[in-house]
């Protein structure tokens, strides 16, 4: 598909731009209406292809935990022995915890992790099924009063005996800014695995204690331009990194729910890399 369609799809779902105006620039790209109807199915995600990791050997629950506005829903997995396990954070995109997200949960928890996924917009009652009504709700969110939110999952799973209080996070996209404002705020955090995700501030990163391995895409010009500040802060400050671009990869390469988006190579190699720093620093 023109890398064209591809980022103005990217810009819809990240920038306030409302679907009418996206479906009128996608008319103008695809050479018609009928044309832009004929590849909104390609683009758009589609939660079907969602369900790639069975709960078999697992167990899972959903729960909730205090937050600062109201109760946080979160999705749980992790194996069905009952012990403490190493704990990993998965945060979701810019639509909330969706079928795609609980399904990288269970695949943390396949790979010997508690795993526990927090939903963002909980107190603005759940994730709706309509995206742009989840855009939406995104920009409502208050930025410190969300941060909060997510460490105090942190606070929660202290009180778990299935979490043996060692600490991991892995986000994409919104998510992946998500994870590298947690390595800045929580200081227990021992790695986290931004996908695709803004950079923190250089500023910031002295306050990291956690390792940090960053996964892009080759072709997301917007989320890269900021690596090369973060990476020279972070080795300014001694920080282990591991930095992974996947060449002809677009941004959300890792969802497999957006089908032409979705890298199943560099995907696979991604989360595998992610299992493996986990092992390395979790475990």
């Amino acid at each position: 598909m023109d890398q064209q369609i591809i980022n103005l799809y990217d810009e819809y779902t990240h920038k306030p731009l409302n679907r009418n105006e996206f479906l009128r620039r996608l008319a103008l790209l695809a050479g018609g209406t009928a044309a832009a109807m004929t590849l909104l199915p390609l683009l758009e995600v589609n939660y079907a292809h969602a369900a790639v990791t069975t709960e078999e050997d697992l167990f899972t629950e959903r729960i909730t935990y205090p937050g600062i506005n109201g109760d946080m829903q979160a999705y749980v997995a992790r194996p069905k022995k009952e012990k403490p396990y190493p704990t990993v954070v998965v945060i979701h995109e810019n639509r909330g915890l969706n079928a795609h997200i609980e399904d990288v949960t269970r695949r943390a928890a396949k790979a010997g992790y508690l795993a526990i996924a927090p939903n963002a917009l909980s107190s603005l009652g759940g994730t709706p099924e309509n995206e742009d009504e989840a855009r939406t709700k995104f920009q409502q969110l208050k930025a410190e009063d969300n941060l909060q939110n997510f460490i105090k999952v942190f606070t929660y799973l202290q009180s778990r005996k299935d979490s043996n209080g060692i600490f991991g996070c892995v986000g994409f996209c919104w998510g992946g800014a998500m994870a590298n404002s947690l390595a800045v705020n929580v200081p227990s955090l021992k790695a986290a695995v931004p996908f695709y995700g803004r950079q923190a501030a250089a500023e910031d990163v002295p306050k990291i204690k956690a390792a940090i391995q960053m996964h892009y895409g080759g072709l997301d010009e917007r989320v890269n331009a900021g690596i090369p500040a973060f990476e020279e802060a972070l080795k300014k400050n001694n920080i282990p990194y591991e930095l992974y671009i996947y060449e002809g990869a677009n941004h959300a390469f890792h969802n497999d729910t957006a089908p032409t988006r979705y890298n199943e190579t560099a995907a696979k190699l991604a989360w595998q890399r992610t299992i493996d720093f986990f092992g390395k620093y979790l475990k």
